[in-house]
């Protein structure tokens, strides 16, 4: 088990890293007013009509980077930092969740693959790591131990799943906001720039969490098969 702490341990470091990292560059361009004077709602709202959708809300949800779009309900849900102000990182937000709106509209199919596994992935994730422990201390006893511990790192690897699922919807979505951004002349050059880097540092924690799963995947997998 030493091996699995040392991994968690330097994933944790990492991640840390990569989020403060992400936060600080938030705070950095939210201080980049927008010329146009547009607040992230405007923003996703516009982006919405250019796009002819008609059918989502765009609304307000409390705490800090906690935008996200919610497909059952259609609303792009914008955390107090964006929906209200107006500034580079706001509106790289607003877009990058609009985006999600976007790719729901067209059955972006990473999307739509992403939408069935969430039931899955919502108990696999619930139950994995308690499976896996119960059947590392059972190998030592029982035959059993080994098959509890196989279906652990099964219901794990439904999450590992999820997460590399997830890398192409995010990628996406930032490719759309900038795009769209660019397109429609929102941004001046120096906005724009702040945008992209702030979608970037946002990319690069899902990166972080999807390499950092299948390393612990792969660590139980060395175990199941006896070469730890």
């Amino acid at each position: 088990m030493i091996g699995y702490y040392i991994i968690a341990g330097v994933l944790f470091i990492v991640s840390m890293y990569v989020s403060n990292k992400l936060k600080s560059k938030f705070k950095k361009y939210s201080k980049v007013h927008l010329q146009n004077g547009m607040s992230g709602k405007e923003i996703a709202e516009k982006m919405l009509s250019d796009n002819g959708i008609n059918d989502v809300k765009v609304i307000s949800t409390p705490g800090m980077l906690t935008d996200h779009y919610n497909p059952q309900k259609k609303t792009i849900n914008l955390s107090e930092g964006v929906y209200t102000q107006r500034n580079a990182a706001a509106a790289a937000v607003a877009a990058h969740e609009t985006g999600h709106a976007i790719q729901h509209a067209q059955a972006y199919s990473w999307l739509q693959l992403r939408s069935q596994l969430v039931p899955i992935v919502s108990v696999a994730s619930r139950f994995s790591q308690w499976v896996i422990f119960g059947g590392l201390m059972l190998m030592a006893t029982t035959a059993m131990g080994s098959t509890i511990l196989l279906i652990g790192i099964i219901l794990y690897g439904m999450g590992t799943l999820f997460s590399f699922v997830t890398l192409p919807v995010e990628y996406d979505a930032s490719k759309r906001a900038l795009v769209w951004l660019e397109n429609e002349n929102m941004l001046s050059t120096q906005e724009h720039d702040a945008a992209e880097d702030s979608l970037k540092w946002a990319a690069r924690t899902y990166v972080v969490a999807a390499v950092g799963s299948l390393a612990t995947l792969l660590y139980f997998l060395s175990i199941y098969m006896g070469r730890d």
